[in-house]
């Protein structure tokens, strides 16, 4: 075997344009064969280790979307401009060419010859950020030799991939779930003011989830988990109730959220209100806690938003360094007046099972719950 034909089977090599975007990272625009995408290139998709450490940050592959790609490329000479965008390692390695600039060049990229090793799979160079789908019908499609524009930076850190992956996807119908597993592992300096907003409420939702200590150790359904196991919380309803109580004035978490645009506050202290007051739910409402939205209507969103709103309303009356027992105290002031397992919501007219997760349900049961915690703390008289 030749050299030249020893170094073709080890390493693509393409003709590349380079510049320079962010903190000094290299950003490469260059074509190769659609075929190749996934022999330069892995998908990785989220998942988590043995540890519970959070890996990749890909959807899982849609089968039907890939199948109509790869129909339509099957079609022939067909127009496909779409770049994909991937994150590579520093293993790539961009040599510039020689020669004078062009008069008029305005000098904001410079050509020449990029390199990209072939590794095994899961071991590969770069790493899909955009375009996961495209590529797996690329590498189906019978046209293995139609030219696809690439564009690719060099990093080798998740935090960074996973940001722009968000970024690249936020105009995009991407789950909402999904968005908030990743934020909490990204580098929200960089991410816009709305997504920056979330971080926080999604770090301590995963906090709660993990926390061997808190009332929702593995009971919050995440984006990750490829078996239910005995999740029964969505993720989005505890980071709406976390969004909901920093947002509001009055709100249990306001006292604690950044008094300028920048930072993240005492995320310490609000973890230690959501710790104290959901394990005080959980005491009060022991016989609806940990079930199937099915059989508990208090794991269910719009029981939760409810009991969030009534977590704001507690917190006005008692200490943010109240213990338990206290909290509990409070929550068992409105327990006469909840059906979360059976029977029919008196001031509602509607049984439990028939609550469900609407802006008209949740605001009637929220005002259920507050009506009924203001009137335990100011009886009528007789």
């Amino acid at each position: 075997m030749s050299k030249e034909k020893s170094v073709a089977r080890q390493a693509l090599v393409v003709r590349a344009l380079h510049t320079t975007q962010g903190a000094g990272l290299d950003v490469y625009a260059f074509f190769i064969k659609g075929s190749d995408i996934v022999r330069v290139a892995d998908i990785s998709r989220i998942e988590r280790d043995a540890t519970d450490m959070l890996k990749g940050f890909q959807r899982p592959e849609i089968r039907q979307h890939v199948k109509g790609i790869v129909d339509y490329l099957n079609q022939g000479a067909v127009l496909f401009p779409n770049a994909i965008i991937l994150a590579m390692s520093p293993d790539v390695k961009f040599v510039a060419s020689r020669g004078s600039r062009p008069e008029g060049d305005a000098r904001v990229s410079e050509s020449g010859t990029l390199t990209l090793p072939i590794y095994d799979e899961g071991q590969r160079v770069a790493w899909i950020v955009d375009g996961q789908q495209r590529s797996i019908a690329l590498s189906q499609a019978q046209h293995k030799d139609l030219p696809v524009p690439v564009i690719g930076f060099v990093s080798d850190k998740l935090s960074v991939q996973r940001e722009q992956f968000i970024l690249v996807n936020k105009a995009k119908p991407l789950p909402t779930r999904l968005i908030n597993e990743l934020l909490p592992e990204t580098a929200a300096i960089v991410l816009p003011r709305d997504l920056v907003a979330r971080k926080v409420p999604a770090e301590l939702v995963n906090l709660l989830n993990q926390d061997p200590a808190s009332p929702f150790h593995r009971l919050v359904k995440r984006a990750s988990d490829r078996a239910a196991s005995g999740a029964v919380v969505t993720d989005t309803a505890l980071v709406s109730v976390i969004k909901n109580s920093l947002s509001s004035p009055l709100g249990a978490l306001a006292r604690f959220k950044p008094v300028g645009r920048e930072g993240s506050g005492d995320v310490a202290g609000m973890y230690r209100i959501l710790i104290t007051y959901w394990s005080a739910v959980k005491a009060a409402f022991a016989d609806g806690w940990g079930k199937d939205p099915k059989h508990s209507r208090l794991m269910h969103s719009a029981g939760l938003l409810a009991m969030g709103l009534l977590m704001d309303a507690i917190y006005a009356r008692v200490a943010p360094d109240a213990d338990v027992a206290t909290v509990q105290r409070e929550i068992e002031k409105v327990a006469p007046a909840c059906r979360w397992t059976k029977g029919t919501w008196e001031t509602l007219g509607l049984a439990w099972n028939e609550i469900q997760n609407t802006p008209p349900h949740v605001k009637k049961l929220q005002d259920a719950l507050v009506r009924a915690y203001a009137a335990s703390n100011h009886p009528k008289k007789s």
